[in-house]
C-alpha cells in the first residue's frame, strides 16, 4: 500500500468518526488490510471490503457510502460522459434523455445522464475561487425529474396507469410495479446527481469540507429536530430492530435483578452454624413486577417527529411494561392509546385528526395540558407507574402550572423529561425548562443514540 492510499485510508476513518462511527485503531488496521488484500482494481469490492471492516451498526452504511465516495472518488474531474455530450445539448434535451433511461430501466445511462446534468446544470459559484463548486439542488430543480413519470410510463406501454390487457385486476397491478420501478430509478437519479455534486465539489473546496456539510450523520445521530421528512421515515423503519435490542437488554437487566438484595437477618442466621462467618448468604425473595407506563406526548409541530417516534418505539418495548398509556396534547390532554396500539405510519397526522389537543389556538401550553390531566386522567397514575413526559418545554410565556406537575410527580413512582432540545437552549426565550427540571428529572434526548441509552439505563423495568 503506498503512503498516498494509507494517508486517504487515514482521511476516510477520521472523516467516519467525525460522523458518529465508532472506527477504532483495530478497525483501521483492519481496514489496512483488506486494501492490502483486494487491491485497487476493482473499486465496489474495495468499497465493501472497507465498509465490512470499519462499520458496526446498522444506519451507518449509507454514511460509509458518502464518504467513500468522497475519498475514493471513481475519477477527477469531468467525466467522460460529459467530455463527449454535445455542447449544444439542453435542458430539454437531457430530459428526454432520463426519460429514456428511465423507461428502459438502464442505470448506465441513468449515472451518465447524472454526470453530464452536474457539469452542465450545477456549477456555482465564481470559478478558480473557493466560493466555487457544483449543486445538486440546482441541477434537480432544473432538470425536474420528478415530473418525467408518466412520459417514462407511456414510453414503457404501461398506459400511464390505465389497466390493459387481460383483466382490469392484472393491468392496475403491472401498472403499480412499472410506477414503483420508474419511482425508484428516480431516487435512485437523484442520489447519483447527489453523489457527483459532491466528488466534484470536494475537487475544489476541499474533502474535509464537504465531507462536514454535505455528509449527514448516521440515523442515530440525527438530530430529531432539524430531521426531515426522509430522516423520520428512516427513522420509523428502525422502530423494530431497535425495539428487538432494546427488549434483549431490558430482559437480561431483569433476569439479574431478579436474585434480589441480601436478606441480613437470614444471612445472620445461617451464620451460627460456622461461628458468625456468612458462608452462606441469604438473598431476600424477589418481587418481580414489570411496571406500568404514562407517556405524556407534546405533538406540535416543533417537536411531533420527535415524540411520534418515541411513541413508535415505547409501543414496540410494551411487552416490557404490564401497561402502556399514551397522551398526546399541544394545549389540551387527550388520550390516544388506542391509536398508538394500531402503529400506523401516519400516526402524528391520526393523532392531530382525531384526538382533542387543542382548545382556542395552537400553540404549546404545557400548564393548560398538565391543568387537564390533573383535572381528568390522575387516574392513570399509579405507584408502580413511571410517567415519561416528552416536550421541548417552551410554553408560548404562558402559566407553566407548576403545581400540576408537582402533583403528577408527587404521585407516580417516578418521572422523568426528555427533553430534544440541547441543554445550552433550556431556558433561553420562552422555554421553561430550568422550572420543570427543579421538579422531574430531565434529560437532553436529541437522537435516537441518546434515547436509546436513556431506555436501557434508567427506565425502570
Amino acid at each position: 500500500m503506498t503512503q498516498d492510499v494509507a494517508g486517504r485510508l487515514i482521511e476516510l476513518v477520521a472523516a467516519l468518526r467525525s460522523k458518529g462511527i465508532q472506527a477504532g485503531t483495530s478497525e483501521t488496521v483492519d481496514a489496512a488490510a483488506v486494501v492490502e488484500v483486494l487491491g485497487m482494481a476493482d473499486r465496489e469490492q474495495l468499497r465493501e471490503g472497507l465498509a465490512s471492516a470499519l462499520i458496526r451498526r446498522g444506519g451507518q452504511r449509507s454514511v460509509f457510502d458518502m464518504a467513500f465516495d468522497i475519498y475514493f472518488p471513481a475519477g477527477v474531474g469531468a467525466p467522460q460522459a460529459a467530455l463527449d455530450a454535445d455542447d449544444d445539448m439542453d435542458v430539454d434535451d437531457l430530459r428526454d434523455l432520463l426519460a429514456m433511461a428511465l423507461a428502459e430501466h438502464d442505470l448506465r445511462t441513468l449515472e451518465q445522464v447524472a454526470a453530464i446534468a452536474v457539469d452542465a446544470l450545477g456549477q456555482v459559484g465564481t470559478p478558480e475561487t473557493q466560493s466555487a463548486g457544483f449543486s445538486a439542488y440546482q441541477t434537480l430543480e432544473r432538470l425536474r425529474p420528478q415530473t418525467l413519470l408518466m412520459q417514462a410510463l407511456q414510453m414503457r406501454g404501461a398506459g400511464g396507469g390505465q389497466g390493459q390487457g387481460q383483466g382490469q385486476g392484472q393491468g392496475d397491478f403491472a401498472d403499480r410495479l412499472e410506477r414503483d420501478e420508474v419511482r425508484q430509478d428516480i431516487d435512485r437519479f437523484r442520489e447519483l446527481v447527489a453523489a457527483e455534486a459532491r466528488r466534484r465539489t470536494a475537487e475544489v473546496r476541499g474533502r474535509d469540507v464537504v465531507t462536514r456539510h454535505a455528509v449527514r450523520s448516521g440515523t442515530d445521530r440525527v438530530d430529531f429536530l432539524s430531521a426531515n421528512r426522509q430522516q423520520l421515515e428512516e427513522l420509523v423503519r428502525e422502530v423494530q430492530p431497535l425495539s428487538r435490542k432494546l427488549a434483549t437488554r431490558l430482559a437480561a437487566r431483569r433476569r439479574r435483578n431478579r436474585r434480589g438484595r441480601i436478606d441480613i437477618r437470614r444471612t445472620l442466621r445461617r451464620s451460627m452454624s460456622t461461628g458468625g462467618v456468612p458462608m452462606n448468604p441469604a438473598f431476600e425473595k424477589p418481587h418481580p413486577s414489570r411496571p406500568e407506563l404514562v407517556l405524556l406526548c407534546d405533538v406540535s409541530g416543533s417537536v411531533a417527529g420527535f415524540s411520534g417516534f418515541t411513541m413508535h418505539l415505547v409501543q414496540a418495548l410494551s411487552g416490557q411494561f404490564s401497561k402502556v398509556r399514551a397522551f398526546a396534547f399541544v394545549n389540551a390532554m387527550d388520550e390516544v392509546t388506542d391509536l398508538v396500539k394500531e402503529q400506523s405510519d401516519d400516526l402524528s397526522a391520526r393523532i392531530q385528526a382525531e384526538a382533542h389537543i387543542t382548545k382556542w389556538h395552537t400553540s404549546s401550553d404545557y400548564g393548560e395540558a398538565f391543568a387537564d390531566f390533573h383535572a381528568d386522567h390522575m387516574a392513570a397514575i399509579g405507584p408502580r407507574t413511571s410517567v415519561l413526559i416528552l416536550g421541548d418545554a417552551r410554553n408560548n410565556n404562558q402559566d407553566p402550572n407548576l403545581a400540576a406537575l408537582h402533583d403528577i410527580s408527587q404521585r407516580a413512582h417516578r418521572t422523568f423529561w426528555l427533553n430534544p432540545e440541547a441543554t445550552m437552549r433550556w431556558g433561553l426565550g420562552d422555554s421553561v425548562a430550568p422550572l420543570y427540571a427543579e421538579i422531574v428529572e430531565m434529560h437532553q434526548c436529541s437522537n435516537v443514540d441518546q434515547l436509546t441509552r436513556f431506555i436501557t439505563r434508567l427506565l425502570p423495568v
